[in-house]
């Protein structure tokens, strides 16, 4: 079976408001992803689109997107998995590769959240939980996450200021970030005197809703070298769900569905921790991070918080962790957020990722999350 690497990956900007449609959103991330590639949109012989259909007002849209594109007439799917919906879009089109159907297949996720007001997202976010036993007593993603940020608290001793570093570290990476929606450094007196969401998190703590694009372009191995001069190969795959109930969850200081993804991915890549250069992982909120590290093993049980207090999660530490701002400055577009954060890893192993570059990086990890721990996939990707 053929080997399937990423030859193409872009992005758009992240805002809180585009301005524009879905087709033009996906259009820039589209032309990004397709830059000296030695194709053009004719070669493409499938597309997949990703994003969660309740915030688009049109129906269907993949085969609009498809047309903008110039996919059409090759065939086109939808993929939905709230946030990691396009890691999801990933993991389907490299299946569509490896069982021979396809050759080259294109990857874009988008949303465009700015469609709906702030209370609209919220009574969305709301009915991510059991819609009969947990949304209607204001359970969505915030408190969820503030149960598993006091559970780890009691359990571990993390802190609220553990918590607010990481929001310090990823703004400032998200400084050096050009298509972050914020682009300003924060201290950590500004993350721990925000306003209070959901106790112990604070405004600083959680992500933003934005709109935002990302295109992935795979290819079969062999068609991967005569396309690009620096194909990155995906290595490792990995992908479970867990219980969306709070009471069915066990844990809420680990997500089960990372650990086991996780686990998946290092045994198909034959990797283990110790080995990835740079990561990716979904810091939809601040005590996030540090779960996510634990459960990839960069760090035992407990001492997530460690990292950050030591500085091994930055340029120069342990394991660089997010060198792009994360989701905390980047935003969460849902659709397009697993495929920026595989364009985030594709550029450091190529060697171009700027100022934030990782000096050396030739394996990368990108972990993604949907729900409140439901979905991960774990993705390992090498030079």
């Amino acid at each position: 079976m053929a080997d399937v690497a990423i030859v193409g990956a872009g992005r758009s900007a992240f805002s809180r408001r585009c301005g524009m449609s879905i087709q033009e959103l996906c259009f820039e991330a589209f032309r990004e992803a397709m830059t000296g590639l030695k194709i053009t949109s004719k070669d493409i012989d499938a597309s997949i689109f990703c994003s969660a259909p309740e915030y688009d007002n049109q129906r269907t849209p993949s085969g609009l997107i498809s047309e903008y594109l110039g996919l059409t007439p090759k065939p086109t799917f939808s993929v939905e998995n709230v946030c990691t919906s396009s890691t999801t879009g990933l993991r389907v089109g490299w299946s569509l590769i490896k069982s021979g159907l396809h050759n080259i297949v294109a990857v874009i996720g988008f949303q465009k959240m700015s469609l709906l007001n702030s209370r609209q997202v919220a009574a969305l976010m709301c009915r991510e939980g059991d819609i009969m036993w947990e949304s209607p007593f204001g359970i969505n993603m915030a408190p969820c996450l503030a149960m598993f940020a006091r559970s780890h608290m009691e359990k571990y001793g993390t802190t609220e200021e553990q918590m607010a570093k990481v929001r310090v570290k990823n703004a400032r990476y998200g400084s050096l970030n050009p298509k972050a929606t914020y682009q300003k450094k924060v201290s950590l007196d500004e993350v721990l005197n925000s306003a209070i969401v959901a106790s112990p998190l604070k405004k600083l703590d959680c992500c933003a809703n934005t709109d935002g694009s990302s295109c992935l372009i795979l290819a079969r191995g062999d068609l991967a070298r005569k396309i690009t001069d620096i194909p990155i190969w995906i290595a490792g795959l990995g992908a479970a769900t867990a219980p969306v109930s709070m009471t069915e969850k066990g844990s809420v200081t680990s997500f089960a569905s990372a650990v086991e993804a996780a686990r998946q991915a290092y045994d198909m890549a034959g990797a283990g921790p110790e080995d990835i250069d740079v990561a990716e992982l979904h810091d939809g909120f601040t005590i996030a991070e540090i779960i996510s590290c634990e459960d990839l093993r960069f760090a035992p049980p407990g001492e997530g918080g460690r990292l950050i207090d030591e500085k091994q999660t930055y340029l120069g530490g342990k394991i660089p962790v997010n060198t792009d701002g994360g989701l905390l400055a980047n935003g969460n577009p849902i659709g397009a957020t697993g495929g920026s954060q595989v364009t985030a890893i594709v550029r450091q192993l190529r060697g171009q990722a700027g100022e934030t570059q990782v000096n050396g990086a030739k394996l990368g990890l990108v972990h993604n999350i949907g729900g409140a721990g439901v979905y991960c996939n774990v993705t390992i990707l090498k030079r």
